[in-house]
């Protein structure tokens, strides 16, 4: 308790010398007001002022979304407290929250930190085709969702809510970019009342394309490009006051080269690491191929509600459908330069759809409840290979091929009942708790079609099982409001993932053992404030997590598996402020501090407790000043500048000095200009623009630092307009 104390202390010093903290907003205030606007939300299923939930969490509106060019996953990280994400490949996000994630791309493997997009749960990491294009928020919750998510969640939750129809007007609206490395994007929609209001149609489509950040000098071409194109349909049903219907079909198809991949450092305790040759250039690499990122995935949503006299009723049902092919020249070498070369990929088919169905307390009533019942169901087909090429030593030279191809068909299916209730003993004093049960099952089959010796050390085998996990989780909390600006809170919950089977085991037997469930246990004490006549937010909030049986992925040779962790214990504290420090100033300011470690941890023979967990910086800042100019006319000019800070990143569970990813730090500004009539406005943009070096995925393999670097510099110009 000391530690926490002095922590929450360093905070608020942080907190009220820097004043203000990202927060979206719902709406933009005009530059001449100097209030705050309420944001709403719906962490817990229903429509709420977010300094009234008691949960940590991070929001982005409509408007910041559109003016810093949130489009994919990564851009959330960068300016979300306690959010992390790295890619292996790019077009599988792997998101840590609170230093929770999973690095599980295998069939039978479940993501710790979920996507939801409109409440439908995106259950493969290479199904995530994020585009925020005609989005209305993203929610971020951060720690166990046990109870109020569809999918229990063990480690947070990101949630995309699109723009719905609307019956109230017609409206559209479009955008078009260009920047450097080619880059030309549009995107806009259509919003048209049908049926004298009754019923709407909104149409959504998106375009976006540049070429390689790399430059492949050996094969020619370039990796890490994009070409994506993506489309919803949305129709709205309203026949009356009582009922509503949404019907949508979304779809996004990607064509792209794969990522560049480089040697920045050798381990000279590896025998094997003389096979290697420094290739750290950030804008060349020397690849046999430039690999492939290919991805079809497309989907269909029925939203159903019902206003009862006694409750709300609510059913959600979705089914999704993937076709994914990626390949990679793994070491970003060629023959001429490295005496090992391997390359593969993978190749996916999953469906799954779910099927949620709840009822919830009328906005009158006194008790806030809900309780219902969700299924999830898929079914996926997953082939990953390995190829390599060995060169002995002798002379002449000798060249051994080796290779590595396995086949996963998984079915997985997953049911839960829960109930969640929030009770007002007083007009300040708020008690709430929630019950989940929920079973997983998983039919696995594994076939390891091809296997050399100098790869793998067994023969060629074929599995086929199946296992069960089941578990119940709960929150419990209360939250107080000493006054109409405070709000304290705190929260107790827990979190389940089920267990699952290695992707590309050595063994049958290994193949056949499932590894265990993972479950985590919040414990949160926050605070949220509404300050100086709403011209400031300040909100802060303090926890540690206990996990068990924490699922982790380490790599040996060409033997990747995953483990269960014996215990781990996470401690860190988030604040966050909103200042408007005049009617034209806003600054935003946060800070999370994460704290964790493996208190029991035994990898393979090897003793790992009290290392540092992965992929999660102890340190992260973000500061995002902004200044509005207004003229005559109507117009404004706005200038912002977002810059965030990370401390170093432990990339392998055994802490190894050679997979440290140094501090960063990143800076991305804007300057937009907004037309008098509110109709269109101009934004000139820059990201990363130190151009700064730093790495999203690295993994050492026989002695080399393999490593995956982010975006360089871009920038660009965005017009939007809207009717």
């Amino acid at each position: 308790m000391n530690a926490r104390h002095a922590l929450l202390a360093s905070a608020c010093a942080l907190a009220l010398s820097t004043a203000s903290a990202t927060q979206a907003q719902t709406a933009s205030p005009t530059p001449e007001t100097s209030i705050i606007d309420e944001v709403v939300v719906t962490a817990q299923k229903r429509s709420e002022n977010l300094q009234d939930v008691p949960l940590t969490l991070s929001v982005f509106g409509a408007k910041e979304i559109e003016q810093a060019r949130i489009v994919q996953v990564q851009d959330v990280a960068n300016r979300t407290p306690g959010l992390n994400f790295d890619t292996f490949p790019s077009s599988q996000p792997r998101p840590t929250l609170r230093g929770i994630g999973s690095s599980d791309r295998g069939a039978a493997g479940d993501p710790s930190v979920s996507v939801f997009i409109d409440e439908v749960y995106y259950g493969r990491p290479s199904a995530v085709a994020f585009d925020a294009f005609d989005v209305e928020r993203i929610e971020v919750l951060k720690g166990p969702q046990g109870t109020l998510l569809g999918k229990n969640v063990v480690g947070g939750a990101l949630s995309i809510i699109n723009h719905k129809p609307e019956t109230a007007e017609f409206n559209a609206g479009a955008s078009v970019t260009v920047g450097n490395y080619s880059r030309v994007e549009g995107a806009g929609f259509v919003n048209a009342p049908l049926a004298d209001g009754k019923a709407a149609v909104r149409v959504s489509l998106s375009s976006r394309n540049h070429d390689g950040y790399t430059k492949n000098a050996f094969a020619g071409g370039a990796a890490e490009d994009q070409a994506t194109n993506s489309g919803r349909v949305q129709l709205l049903l309203k026949p009356s006051e009582t009922f509503s219907a949404i019907l949508a079909v979304d779809g996004t198809r990607d064509r792209g080269n794969g990522d560049a991949r480089h040697v920045v450092q050798v381990d000279p305790n590896v025998p094997a690491s003389a096979l290697w040759r420094i290739n750290g250039q950030r804008d060349q690499y020397f690849a046999e191929n430039n690999g492939r990122n290919d991805r079809d995935t497309w989907g269909v949503r029925a939203n159903l509600s019902w206003d009862l006299p006694f409750a709300s009723l609510t059913y959600i049902g979705s089914y999704r459908d993937l076709t994914y092919h990626y390949a990679e020249d793994f070491d970003g070498g060629n023959p001429s330069i490295y005496a090992l070369n391997f390359r593969g990929g993978q190749d996916e088919n999953s469906n799954f759809h779910s099927h949620e169905l709840r009822a919830s307390a009328l906005p009158s009533s006194k008790l806030r409840w809900v309780v219902g019942g969700y299924y999830f169901g898929a079914d996926t087909q997953r082939t990953d290979s390995l190829l390599a090429d060995i060169k002995s030593r002798p002379t002449p030279p000798a060249t051994y091929a080796a290779k590595d191809l396995f086949h996963q068909d998984a079915q997985t299916t997953s049911w839960a009942l829960f109930g969640d209730a929030t009770w007002p003993v007083t007009a300040q004093i708020n008690v709430f708790g929630g019950l989940r049960y929920s079973k997983d099952k998983k039919d696995y089959a594994l076939n390891n079609l091809d296997s050399t010796a100098l790869l793998r050390a067994a023969a060629r085998y074929s599995i086929d099982t199946s296992h069960s996990w089941d578990k119940l989780t709960w929150r419990i909390g209360g939250d107080v409001s000493p006054s109409d600006n405070v709000m304290l809170y705190g929260v107790i919950s827990t979190g389940f993932k089920s267990g699952g089977y290695q992707d590309t085991p050595s063994t049958a037997t290994s193949a056949t053992t499932p590894f265990n469930p993972e479950t985590a246990t919040l414990y949160e004490l926050g605070a949220k404030t509404t300050l100086l006549e709403r011209r400031l937010t300040w909100n802060t909030s303090i926890y540690q997590t206990d996990y068990q049986d924490l699922q982790v992925r380490s790599t040996r040779g060409f033997d990747t598996i995953t483990t269960n962790a014996g215990t781990a214990r996470i401690r860190g504290l988030e604040t966050s402020l909103d200042a408007r420090l005049s009617p034209r100033m806003r600054v935003g300011a946060s800070y999370a501090y994460t704290d964790g470690k493996f208190l029991k941890l035994v990898d393979r023979g090897q003793d790992r407790s009290g290392n540092h967990m992965t992929r999660s910086p102890r340190h992260k800042i973000t500061l995002s000043p902004s200044y509005a100019q207004p003229f005559a006319s109507g117009a404004r000019l706005t200038g912002t500048v977002d810059l965030a800070y990370e401390s170093k990143v432990w990339d392998d569970i055994d802490n190894n000095p050679i997979t440290v990813r140094k501090p960063k730090l990143l800076a991305d500004a804007r300057v937009v200009y907004d037309s008098a009539d509110g109709h269109w406005n101009l934004s000139v943009w820059g990201k990363n623009l130190t151009d700064r070096y730093y790495r999203t995925h690295q993994v050492v393999f026989q002695g080399a630092d393999l490593v995956t670097f982010g975006a360089p510099r871009t920038f660009g110009a965005t017009l939007n307009w809207k009717y």
